[in-house]
């Protein structure tokens, strides 16, 4: 007598095996999916190249030397004229890093990003600071006798999420109110070659073009790439300085440009590093620091990155 709802051996056996098969399928089905989507993933990654991978690897490397106190690894890794930049806009000498490295160590990075301009490199991401302040990183790299050595740290405190975005630099509505002496005719820094010269003719185009509200001329000398960043601030895309540059025309105001009070400038091969102490001269933001990275291309220099830290 047949049960109901029972099942017959043959049945059951015709049932196993497509479930056998079915779950087959499935798991073929499910691997190729995967096997596509990280095939697509892969072919989005930008490829790391082999300077690009070595930068961010010694970059690894001197954050674990600095958060175990390493002064053997980390010594390898800093460049002698090495300098550091916290987020209070305190600056740090390689022999004051040495002395006590955990104290000035950050906490580990994340959204990190690389790129290479020949003879200088720069990583950035962000990190906690050495005073678990939420903090951008710009870690500037040269390469010199075939190593790579880090010339700079630089932390930036990052905005809070509900800060206003501006993309505008100090100004006002006299516009005599503002003279540019320095840094558009002239810095407290003697050049010794001509390479040298160029990048501080560039910088200098770069501010008059802001005093002059040229968003033309100031792109001209401004990588596609390039990013400011400032304390507290957003950061601001080369799209978004040429916006501002071009609405401070249209209410013709006067723009107050730091004063550069100190400069260290250094030409690696296409690349180069400029870094400032400068002060607007009106007071209206407190002074600081920057560092700037630049590249050669088709013969012209242009700024790649700057960075602003607040003097506190």
């Amino acid at each position: 007598m047949a049960v109901p709802g029972a099942i017959k051996r043959g049945e059951s056996a015709a049932l196993g095996s497509a479930v056998r098969w079915g779950g087959l399928i499935a798991l073929v089905g499910a691997v190729l999916i995967a096997a596509f989507a990280f095939s697509k993933a892969q072919s989005k990654a930008p490829p790391i190249s082999g300077d690009d991978a070595l930068v961010l690897a010694e970059d690894a490397a001197l954050g674990d030397a600095m958060r175990a106190g390493d002064k053997a690894a980390a010594r390898r890794l800093l460049a002698l004229q090495f300098s550091l930049v916290d987020a209070d806009g305190k600056i740090y000498a390689r022999k004051d890093i040495l002395r006590d490295l955990k104290s000035v160590a950050a906490g580990p990075a994340n959204e990190v990003n690389v790129r290479s301009y020949g003879l200088v490199a720069m990583v950035t991401g962000h990190h906690k600071g050495a005073h678990d302040a939420d903090v951008f990183f710009l870690d500037i790299w040269v390469k010199q006798k075939g190593a790579w050595r880090a010339l700079l740290i630089q932390d930036v405190p990052v905005a809070a999420a509900d800060t206003p975005v501006t993309t505008a630099l100090p100004s006002s509505p006299d516009p005599q109110a503002h003279e540019c002496e320095n840094p558009c005719q002239t810095i407290p820094y003697r050049v010794r070659w001509s390479a040298e010269q160029d990048v501080v003719n560039a910088f200098q185009a770069i501010m008059k073009a802001i005093v002059a509200h040229d968003a033309g001329a100031w792109g001209n000398h401004v990588a596609d790439e390039f990013v400011v960043y400032g304390s507290d601030r957003a950061p601001i895309p080369k799209s978004g300085r040429i916006a501002a540059i071009e609405r401070q025309k249209e209410s013709n105001v006067a723009v107050a440009v730091g004063a550069v009070q100190a400069v260290r400038l250094a030409v690696f091969g296409d690349g180069a590093v400029m870094i400032t102490t400068d002060a607007v001269p009106d007071e209206s933001r407190p002074p600081y620091r920057t560092a700037r990275v630049w590249v050669r291309r088709n013969g012209q220099w242009q700024m790649a990155v700057s960075a602003h830290t607040d003097v506190k």
